[in-house]
């Protein structure tokens, strides 16, 4: 495996990888900048920088996740999220056949490994409000406006 740490506006990702594809994206507060960015990570980091400069909404390199099977179809209906879109919790459940499964739903999420490309920022509590997010709060505040399609203020 591969590893790659790049500045973006809400903190420093971490990128590891490798020839069967990206594991795992994940975001911290501070941290190294790698100097050098190894091939395998390379379109994904070029990607990730084209988000964020707003020239790019989808992604299109390989992913692959560890997780169970369970964990691996929430995080392939995340997928089906358009950009500038949100989800609740309860439709994401019914999306996936079990209403009842709202909460397995919801904690699988949080385990998502690969931030922003599987955007599991895209899903909010059925009030509306943001609930859950394991980058922090501010952080899916900041995606989501990020995505918002209208410029406007602020949706939250």
């Amino acid at each position: 495996m591969e590893t790659a740490y790049i500045k973006t506006p809400l903190g420093t990702a971490t990128i590891i990888g490798d020839e069967d594809g990206i594991s795992v994206i994940s975001v911290s507060d501070d941290g190294e900048i790698s100097v050098t960015i190894p091939v395998v990570l390379q379109e994904a980091v070029s990607q990730l920088n084209d988000y964020f400069d707003k020239k790019r909404n989808d992604f299109s390199f390989k992913l692959n996740p560890k997780g169970t099977e369970f964990q691996q179809k929430v995080w392939n209906a995340l997928l089906d999220i358009p950009y500038g879109k949100t989800r609740t919790y309860l439709e994401q459940s019914k999306i996936l056949g079990d209403v009842k499964a709202i909460r397995a739903v919801a904690s699988a999420n949080g385990k998502n490994p690969l931030w922003i490309v599987v955007p599991c920022h895209r899903v909010i509590g059925s009030d509306g409000s943001l609930t859950g997010y394991a980058g922090g709060l501010w952080r899916k505040k900041w995606l989501l406006e990020h995505e918002n399609p209208t410029n406007q203020q602020s949706l939250f």
